[in-house]
């Protein structure tokens, strides 16, 4: 009885890990965080990149569907303060779709503002070569083709790339952007 009553005393003592258990548990954990890390951060940068695009893409077909149903040009254009066109090709720091009643894309008093786009965060830099895009009632964008590239810092082999045509058709491309 004795040696049952101490092995019952010992049972009741034990409270915590061997250091044994304890390196084992945190090698394990280091190795996983040392794989799974980097993965993550590239999961996020990814996502990031994806959402971006998508937003720029989905003002395209906001402005050329507005166009079509309203029968008026619609301008896109990059804007810094959501309330003009700031001039310029940088589009990551915001952008405007609105009516333009006159076609002259500059937003003057009585034409509509039908979305402000945000600033993109994260440091990744959305540029094109033309400082608008003028959607015409029949849905084209003449002299509006232009590539607008997404870039963040792993460079252009992971850049997103949206190219519109003259025809006002859009469609996107993964790792052929040009990075600067």
């Amino acid at each position: 009885m004795q040696m049952g009553n101490r092995q019952l005393v010992n049972r009741l003592y034990q409270h915590g890990f061997t250091l044994t258990e304890l390196l084992v548990t945190l090698s394990v954990a280091s190795i996983l965080l040392t794989v799974a890390v980097p993965s993550y951060r590239m999961f996020v940068q990814d996502n990031l990149l994806t959402m971006q695009s998508n937003n720029f893409y989905s003002a395209l077909a906001l402005a050329k569907s507005e166009a079509i149903r309203r029968s008026r040009s619609i301008t896109l254009c990059p804007s810094t303060n959501g309330t003009g066109c700031t001039g310029g090709v940088v589009w990551s720091n915001g952008w405007l779709v609105f009516l333009d009643v006159n076609n002259n894309g500059v937003v003057e008093a009585g034409e509509e503002i039908l979305q402000v786009g945000p600033a993109f965060t994260g440091g990744n830099t959305f540029t094109g070569a033309k400082p608008r895009v003028i959607f015409t009632a029949n849905g084209f964008s003449m002299g509006s083709n232009d590539t607008f590239t997404l870039c963040d810092s792993r460079g252009a082999s992971y850049s997103k790339a949206i190219i519109l045509n003259n025809q006002g058709r859009f469609r996107s491309e993964i790792g052929t952007g040009t990075c600067g």
